[in-house]
């Protein structure tokens, strides 16, 4: 019974990759790597702070919903020293992050000290207003229409 050899390559080496080319293939895909990782940082920032304009788009909602279904005037108050809110009725104090800077523009009669007063009536109309946050370059703006209650996001 005769057997068959195989032989692979032109002189019977086998082919395959030498350490090398292991060693740049494995150091472009570290510097792949490295480079998403910087990408989804500077996304991070932008999605915190996108997140935390919603978070205080949805309060500013439900304050004005709660001034029309109570027939009663309802106010957030925002602490801009803290970076805090608080919603009226409510104990909880909610915190923004530290690093978000936050500018309020609203009628002169709703600041007190370091506290804005955003009021919404039992008509759903509110006193109006615009909220700035920015963080590292990022800016999220809430506006408030004064005729309406109506509250928007805009990057």
């Amino acid at each position: 019974m005769k057997t068959k050899t195989l032989i692979t390559g032109s002189k019977g080496y086998s082919q395959g990759f030498t350490l090398l080319e292991l060693i740049v293939v494995l150091a472009i895909i570290a510097l792949g790597f490295a480079a998403t990782a910087f990408n989804f940082s500077s996304r991070s920032d932008a999605s915190s702070l996108k997140a935390a304009a919603q978070d205080l788009t949805s309060a500013l909602r439900y304050i004005r919903s709660q001034a029309m279904l109570t027939h009663a005037p309802t106010a957030l108050d925002f602490n801009v020293n803290q970076n805090s809110y608080q919603l009226s009725g409510q104990d909880n104090v909610y915190y923004l992050k530290h690093d978000i800077a936050v500018t309020i523009q609203t009628a002169k009669d709703s600041l007190d000290k370091d506290i804005a007063h955003l009021r919404f009536f039992s008509d759903g109309s509110s006193i109006g207003g615009r909220i700035l946050l920015e963080q590292q370059g990022h800016h999220q703006e809430i506006n408030i229409n004064w005729l309406t209650g109506h509250v928007t996001t805009q990057d």
